[in-house]
């Protein structure tokens, strides 16, 4: 079921790791941002915009993990965009194939559009379509290519798979020189448009408000500061305060520490 959370932008939350699908309404149609994750639960989303007389114009998806890939027959033929890094790194991860039971992707998850992106030319500072500005904020943070979108006119974030209340930030730790300084610039850029922001739309999670922009901004700072520095970190999405059904984030955020010990030859520091 959609549900409103600015003037002319819906979000429909998944049951797989709240993923949040976002709805912006334009002249000729809607934009649809990281459009789902199972089958039944897109298709819904296509009965509902068909049902209230809207027709997706657009597509887009903020990075190249599978679950921002998607796409559904009934939502049409639309043109699907991302950013060009995206887009090249989603065509070389699927080149060969994608190991469903590997990544752990449900069964109930339509692979036959997946990744069928275009990747918008480096200089298009938004999103080309009939509606309201969405600004395209692109950073390496997470994800080669990820972006973040703001939609200006009602004051939206659609942050990608950051900023989350359940989420630690996850780095990329396979294709970048620097994880943690990728990521510390990816949130001083989203940190130099949060006094724009009166809705935050994470990945996956709870939507904030403009009095929560900064204080997630500070959270997420902190964590990659304790990772940075092999310290506990001090935050609530990890260990025994995690969200009920978000136990697994410890095991994530143990295996980063792992890995970038692995990186500068260390041991692995403490973890919660």
């Amino acid at each position: 079921m959609l549900r409103q959370v600015a003037e002319g932008v819906l979000i429909h939350e998944s049951e797989f790791c709240q993923s949040n699908a976002i709805v912006v309404q334009g002249r000729a149609g809607v934009l649809l941002i990281d459009p789902g994750v199972h089958g039944y639960e897109m298709a819904c989303l296509a009965n509902d915009l068909s049902d209230s007389g809207q027709t997706v114009v657009a597509g887009f998806s903020t990075h190249p993990h599978w679950d921002h890939l998607l796409w559904h027959a009934g939502l049409g033929a639309a043109p699907r965009y991302s950013t060009a890094r995206c887009a090249a790194t989603a065509r070389d991860r699927l080149s060969d194939g994608l190991d469903s039971r590997r990544l752990g992707i449900p069964e109930q998850v339509p692979l036959d559009l997946l990744g069928l992106i275009t990747g918008l030319p480096a200089e298009m500072a938004q999103i080309p379509w009939d509606g309201p500005h969405v600004r395209i904020i692109e950073h390496q943070a997470h994800a080669p290519g990820h972006a973040a979108l703001l939609i200006e006119e009602p004051g939206v974030l659609v942050a990608g798979d950051m900023l989350s209340d359940a989420l630690i930030p996850m780095l990329d730790l396979n294709d970048t020189a620097d994880p943690i300084e990728d990521y510390l610039t990816a949130l001083r850029l989203l940190e130099g448009v949060a006094g724009d922001v009166d809705v935050l739309v994470p990945g996956h999670g709870s939507i904030g408000r403009a009095d929560q922009v900064r204080a997630r901004i500070d959270q997420d700072r902190a964590y990659v500061h304790a990772l940075r520095d092999a310290h506990v970190p001090s935050d609530p999405r990890v260990g025994p305060t995690a969200m009920p059904g978000w136990d697994w984030v410890g095991g994530v955020h143990a295996r980063q520490l792992q890995l970038l010990a692995r990186r500068h030859g260390g041991t692995t520091g403490p973890n919660a």
